[in-house]
C-alpha cells in the first residue's frame, strides 16, 4: 500500500449466529461465442462473505430455469464441502444451509420434479441438488433479483448496482 492512497478491502465481523448462507445466480447464454451461461455464487459465514466463484458453465442451457438450476446444483456441491469443513472446525451446521436463488422455476424444479416433464433433458448429475433438498441439508429460498448479491459475478452492471452489491459483499474503501 502507498500511504494516502485509497484501496478496497474486505472487513470481517463475527456475528452472533455462526450460520452458513449462500447465493447463486447465472446469466443466461450471455457468452456471445458459445452461448454458455456464467455461474456465480457467494457464501457468507455469519454476516461475512468468505467464499465466492465466477465461471462459465460447461453446458449450453436451454432456458433461464436450466441455467439457474445448474448453478444451484454446483452451489450445493460447494455448500456440502463447506458444511463438512465447518464441522471439522467445530462449527457444525445443524440447520439446512439456505441458498438464495432468484428464479422461482428452478426452486420449484428442485422441490417437485414430478410437475416438470420438460426438464428431462437436464443431466442427472445436476439432480444432486434435489437429493439434498429432500434430505433437508439444503433449503432453497427465493430472493428478488435486486437482493441477489451473486449478480456481481455473472453480468455487467450499472455503476450504482455494482457499488451496492460490492457493499453487500463487505468491500469498503480504505484510506492507508
Amino acid at each position: 500500500y502507498i500511504k494516502g492512497t485509497m484501496n478496497l478491502g474486505l472487513f470481517y465481523a463475527y456475528g452472533d449466529e455462526a450460520k452458513l448462507v449462500g447465493y447463486s445466480d447465472s446469466d443466461w447464454g450471455c457468452d456471445q461465442d458459445e452461448r454458455k451461461s456464467t455461474t456465480g455464487c457467494v457464501f457468507y459465514f455469519s454476516s461475512t462473505a468468505f467464499s465466492w466463484t465466477s465461471k462459465k458453465q460447461a453446458i449450453v442451457a436451454f432456458s433461464t430455469c436450466e441455467a439457474e438450476y445448474v448453478v444451484a446444483s454446483s452451489t450445493v456441491c460447494e455448500a456440502i464441502w463447506l458444511r463438512n469443513l465447518l464441522k471439522e472446525l467445530e462449527h457444525p451446521q445443524e440447520e439446512p444451509t439456505v441458498i438464495y436463488v432468484d428464479n422461482q422455476s428452478a426452486i420449484k424444479l428442485a422441490k417437485n420434479p414430478v410437475q416438470h416433464g420438460r426438464s428431462k433433458h437436464i443431466d442427472t448429475r445436476f439432480h444432486f441438488l434435489r437429493d439434498h433438498v429432500k434430505r433437508k441439508t439444503i433449503e432453497l429460498q427465493y430472493c428478488h433479483t435486486t437482493e441477489q448479491v451473486a449478480d456481481i459475478f455473472t453480468k455487467p452492471l450499472s455503476g450504482a448496482i455494482f457499488m451496492r452489491l460490492r457493499d453487500m459483499l463487505g468491500m469498503r474503501t480504505v484510506l492507508v
